[in-house]
């Protein structure tokens, strides 16, 4: 008699055992031959090696299960334990990410799932447009599925830190709780997309990083999936050192709404310019998003076609890059 030790990483233990431990005694009843006791994150079981072997591949294929669709029932036990091969998982699903508590995180409208398909085909993409477009959290279920389909290896978002009329000198703590704050948009979106107990794990192994864009000087990120948020925030130099930042097998995404500037009177956008400089550039993607593609509340929408409205009528329009690819 052989004893096996499993441990039960990177997935909330709570989906594995079940309610009442349902879960577990399922399983334990398709290894009759095998003396299993679980407890916390550690499973034991003790019999012939055939019948370990089998056990622990079917406890780790059930573990990737959880940590890709953040769930477990009945029918996917039966699906893993019933079926000779493993459950195949489809990376072109219409579902970018099976989220917390049942959230299944799609590309809703044309111009998000242009973003889909862009990045299927090309590295780097800018995706523009107003707020409520979706552009942020499709950019994350796109990178959280890159990491669940070990594509990349790590996440990296980053926002430059400039404030929408906020100074942040006048907060309160360190730089970390004054910047964490601001960047609050994308750990809504990650929280949404990865169990809190795996999502804290990555960030403590460095796996996710969410930081302010001045602590990407200096690195070469491989491996990697990144996105700059509110890239309309940076300047030129800050847009150039980010872009430079990208190393091997790494994807990057640049979000942000140029009409929705707030550097200093007289300081050119970043995104502006870098988006008219690149523009005939192979192999980068870019995808406008419009007020046909706000997933918020219905009056968003309303919004955002009032003030361009408004623009219309009382400002002379800003020169927007012409993006002809």
């Amino acid at each position: 008699m052989h004893e096996r030790l499993i441990e039960l990483k990177d997935i909330n233990i709570q989906d594995f055992y079940g309610s009442q431990n349902k879960n577990l005694e399922y399983i334990t009843s398709h290894f009759p031959k095998l003396k299993i006791v679980a407890r916390g994150r550690n499973v034991a079981a003790v019999g012939s090696t055939e019948e370990l072997d089998v056990f622990q591949e079917k406890v780790e294929e059930i573990i990737q299960h959880i940590q890709y669709y953040n769930r477990l029932n009945q029918t996917d036990l039966d699906l893993i334990l019933l079926e000779n091969a493993p459950k195949k998982m489809n990376p072109k699903d219409e579902v970018l990410v099976h989220g917390v508590s049942g959230i299944l995180v799609k590309a809703i409208t044309p111009n998000q799932r242009k973003m889909v398909d862009e990045m299927a085909k090309n590295d780097m993409m800018f995706a523009t447009g107003p707020a409520g477009t979706g552009k942020t959290y499709t950019s994350v279920a796109l990178a959280v599925r890159a990491l669940k389909n070990k594509e990349v290896k790590r996440i990296v978002l980053t926002r430059p830190a400039v404030e929408a009329g906020e100074s942040l000198g006048f907060l309160p703590g360190d730089l970390k709780e004054k910047l964490d704050p601001y960047l609050q948009p994308l750990y809504d979106a990650l929280r949404d997309m990865i169990h809190y107990e795996k999502l804290e794990n990555y960030i403590e192994r460095g796996v996710i990083e969410v930081a302010p864009l001045a602590f990407m000087r200096g690195r070469t990120l491989d491996n990697a999936f990144v996105i700059l948020d509110e890239a309309q925030n940076t300047t030129h130099s800050q847009m150039k050192m980010f872009l430079t930042r990208m190393g091997k097998r790494a994807k990057f995404i640049i979000t942000g709404d140029p009409g929705q500037v707030d550097l200093p009177p007289r300081q050119k956008s970043g995104l502006i310019e870098a988006m008219h400089i690149l523009k005939d550039v192979n192999d980068i993607s870019f995808v406008h998003l419009d007020g046909k593609d706000v997933v918020r509340h219905k009056l968003v929408k309303k919004i955002i076609d009032a003030y361009d409205e408004e623009d219309g009528r009382t400002h002379q329009p800003k020169q927007q890059p012409t993006i002809t690819k």
